[in-house]
């Protein structure tokens, strides 16, 4: 077989391979993590339903933007360190828990502020993707 041959038999192989749920929800969280972290809470809130409902009811879509634009104002600079994802599926539904420690700074170059919460939140598949409906975080430090 031609060296081109196989070539283009591998990646006809490597196309086919399907992206498992449990990775597409970290890569998912890791991205919300990254729009944290570069500032832009508009990216993070794509990954959010429509009709998303969080800390036990009190915030919604809008209200959770709305918060994260805050710590955008707030701080020069927001770190995120997520702790281990653990996913659990279910059909069509999904659940992430997760420790999540941010840390915000101004003009220096040590951190103001630092915060750790312990989040469980809920997904659901939207097409090939998923979308986060619903989280509950707990401030542990």
């Amino acid at each position: 077989m031609k060296t081109s041959t196989l070539l283009l038999v591998a990646f006809s192989l490597a196309a086919c391979v399907r992206t498992p749920d449990e990775q597409k929800i970290r890569q998912t969280i890791a991205t919300m993590q990254q729009a944290v972290e570069a500032g832009a809470p508009r990216d993070f809130i794509f990954h959010v339903s429509a009709d998303f409902s969080g800390d036990r009811g009190s915030v919604d879509r809008e209200g959770l933007h709305n918060l994260l634009r805050v710590q955008v104002l707030r701080n020069e600079h927001v770190n995120v360190l997520l702790g281990p994802i653990e996913v659990e599926l279910q059909g069509e539904r999904a659940t992430a828990k997760l420790t999540a420690t941010l840390t915000g700074r101004g003009a220096s170059t040590l951190p103001e502020r630092l915060t750790v919460l312990s989040i469980t939140s809920s997904w659901r598949r939207a097409g090939s993707a998923w979308e986060c409906y619903n989280a509950q975080w707990e401030q542990k430090l």
